[in-house]
């Protein structure tokens, strides 16, 4: 009989996991959050005391991870629109290389050092320093890296939104020497008067900006 309840709690808990996990959205394992990588480890924990204590009403355990879940989804909802929540929730990226000069004070600060650094520059077929232009520690870990290309106008621009979801992002302008005027400026002379109504804003290069309306079809 015991053998038998817990097969069926294994079920049930099976579904209701893949349901809550589904229903909180998709994200690659990698690129999960930090608040989403310790929700994740606490509803798996609830699952395992749920199948293992089958003297324990179910709903002991059901009802934390439904609380969880809700919490995780509703914190979610709200950051979509808030950028400082976003950036509490999820962090924010950090350039370890910027324009082939190497950090040091920002490595400190993210607690890497430069074992890790060279780790994850091989992981990206990068076997030497000198051949990148810019290191972008992501949020979730990963090193994104652009690598230096010969000639000046060829020189790739720092992959950092400067408008996001309608908002100007003055300090990934800092990190190019610019100000928010000099972006509404830019902004004018391509026709786009109403930052509000930009979703997204990047430099492809020196001179040309990528550009993309919010609802544009």
């Amino acid at each position: 009989m015991d053998y038998m309840t817990i097969m069926l709690r294994t079920i049930f808990i099976y579904f209701i996991i893949l349901f809550v996990l589904r229903f909180m959205g998709k994200r690659e394992i990698g690129q999960l959050s930090v608040l989403d990588f310790v929700v994740s480890i606490m509803i798996a924990e609830l699952a395992v005391v749920s199948i293992e204590n089958i003297d324990v009403p179910m709903m002991y355990s059901i009802i934390p991870i439904v609380i969880l879940s809700t919490i995780q989804i509703a914190l979610a909802l709200i950051s979509l629109k808030n950028n400082h929540l976003r950036k509490l929730i999820d962090g924010k990226p950090s350039v370890l290389i910027n324009e082939g000069k190497i950090d040091e004070k920002e490595m400190r600060r993210q607690r890497y050092n430069f074992d890790d650094l060279l780790v994850q520059l091989r992981q990206n077929k990068i076997s030497k320093i000198s051949d990148v232009e810019f290191a972008i520690l992501e949020p979730s870990g990963k090193l994104s890296v652009i690598e230096k290309q010969e000639g000046e106008y060829q020189q790739p621009m720092m992959p950092l939104p400067l408008i996001l979801d309608g908002k100007v992002q003055d300090e990934h302008l800092s990190q190019i020497n610019q100000t928010p005027l000099w972006l509404r400026q830019q902004m004018r002379k391509l026709g786009y008067r109403d930052i509000k109504k930009i979703s997204y804003c990047a430099l492809k290069d020196r001179d040309t900006f990528f550009v993309d309306l919010k609802d544009e079809r």
